[in-house]
């Protein structure tokens, strides 16, 4: 018989970080992405390394082990997002990016300092379940066939002979093949489903008190449990018994307690803008009151503390947290003694040169040049740059970020737009090779980048 006889139960998989790489591995898949900045990558990789070192240790001596937590000091555009990002990613951990400058002290209006842990939470839970899908795809795929073809093929009765269970393993099998090619993805049945799924992340980042009183509400006049019935395409009730597949065979509890587990032993929190809240002690005017209050309310989240989830308490003594700032106008000296005793690894991140931006044209797996050859690939446009048109990009960059702001790798965006305006614009109506040459370049860029004014509201 087939797989509509297959017996469904709860998983219960643990899923674990066996990602072991050494830092020169890490080092090395950064340079992928991220060019230059080698003591930033350097020190990164020994912060993560540590981590995998203190799970092979003894659990007595391994919740002594604290992460470094690391402060980076650089302009903006220059890496230290795309760092942490890149890495996060790579490592499967449960990453969030948050702005020092969006919280307020307790008491103001804003943001509490705490929901950057609810977040990590959340995107943990995230996490956790897709990975949990993932490593089940084939249950979960034989769950939503076997809810599909039995709306197609009623099962027989019990007591059915042999050769009607015998022509309808046959006609099963038919319809399986059909299912899996996409020929019934137009058809229409009728499925069964919630009326209001409540998830861990549907409610978004909301006090978890606040977040108790929202579900009673919803179930009191929403009717979350009841089912009711939706005429939808196949296509379309994949996706609907996707996720009634993922709560009938996850237990959600188990779920919890091993996203619970991803945050704390591999949550980083990057904290950006945290210049923002640094008070300069030669500044005479205290506009903003609540800045080093952030900074007291930081202190405990980052020392270590217990805070409430929709997933349950977590703990922050062992989440890495990385905060980044330009500190054009104010020192890290200047952020309160207690908080910066919390980040001992200093980084300062190099600007970027003429040198610098051309690598990060052509160097990168994801480089500007490459998208752009792939974005203007779909109109039919082979779009070709000659090395010395590059040069010639990564020199105007630099000279705007010279005569301008300097924004770091985010001016060659801007760059990039304007040279290659017409080409989008036209690209409906233009067709095989297209070259970009340096003095397509000179022409297009030569006069903005001459005039200090006409660079800094063009470029």
């Amino acid at each position: 018989m087939y797989i509509y006889k297959y017996k469904y139960q709860n998983i219960g998989v643990e899923i674990v970080n066996s990602n072991n790489m050494t830092p020169k591995e890490i080092v090395e898949y950064l340079d992928k992405y991220v060019i230059g900045q080698k003591n930033a990558k350097k020190v990164i990789a020994i912060a993560l390394r540590n981590r995998w070192r203190r799970m092979q240790l003894d659990e007595k001596i391994a919740s002594e082990v604290t992460p470094k937590n690391i402060l980076m000091i650089g302009s903006t555009g220059v890496g230290k997002t795309e760092i942490a990002r890149r890495l996060a990613k790579m490592m499967k951990m449960p990453f969030v990016k948050v702005e020092a400058s969006k919280y307020t002290e307790v008491g103001f209006v804003g943001r509490d300092v705490e929901s950057m842990v609810r977040d990590l939470a959340l995107e943990a839970y995230s996490l956790a379940k897709k990975e949990l899908s993932e490593a089940n795809r084939d249950k979960i795929e034989a769950y939503i066939e076997n809810k599909i073809i039995e709306k197609l093929l009623p099962p027989l009765p019990n007591g059915a002979s042999e050769e009607k269970l015998e022509a309808y393993d046959r006609a099963f099998a038919k319809k399986q093949e059909q299912l899996a090619n996409g020929e019934l993805d137009d058809l229409k049945i009728e499925i069964e489903v919630s009326g209001r799924n409540i998830d861990v992340g549907s409610i978004g980042n909301v006090p978890p008190e606040m977040a108790e009183v929202q579900e009673s509400i919803i179930q009191v006049i929403g009717g979350m449990n009841k089912k009711k019935k939706k005429e939808v395409t196949i296509k379309e009730a994949k996706k609907l018994l996707e996720l009634e597949a993922q709560k009938e065979l996850f237990n959600e509890e188990e779920l919890k307690q091993i996203a619970l587990s991803k945050a704390e032993s591999g949550g980083i929190i990057f904290i950006d803008e945290i210049d923002k809240v640094a008070v300069s002690a030669s500044s005479s005017s205290r506009q903003d009151p609540s800045k080093e209050g952030v900074q007291r309310d930081l202190l405990p989240i980052v020392e270590g503390s217990s805070v409430k989830t929709k997933i349950g308490q977590l703990n922050t003594d062992h989440i890495l947290f990385i905060a980044a700032g330009a500190f054009h106008f104010s020192k890290p000296s200047d952020l309160i003694p207690e908080l910066q005793g919390r980040f001992p690894l200093r980084v300062e991140l190099d600007s970027l040169t003429q040198e610098s931006l051309y690598r990060i044209l052509t160097e990168p797996e994801n480089s500007l040049v490459k998208q752009y050859k792939a974005l203007l690939s779909v109109e039919g446009v082979e779009l070709e740059f000659e090395d010395e048109a590059l040069r010639a990009i990564a020199k105007y960059s630099a000279l705007a970020n010279e005569k301008t702001e300097d924004i770091g790798a985010r001016r060659l965006h801007t760059v990039m737009e304007k040279l290659l305006e017409d080409i989008s614009f036209e690209a409906d109506s233009l067709s095989g090779k297209v070259l970009i040459d340096k003095k397509m370049v000179d022409d297009k860029l030569g006069d903005i980048i001459e005039s200090e004014d006409t660079t800094r509201y063009i470029l």
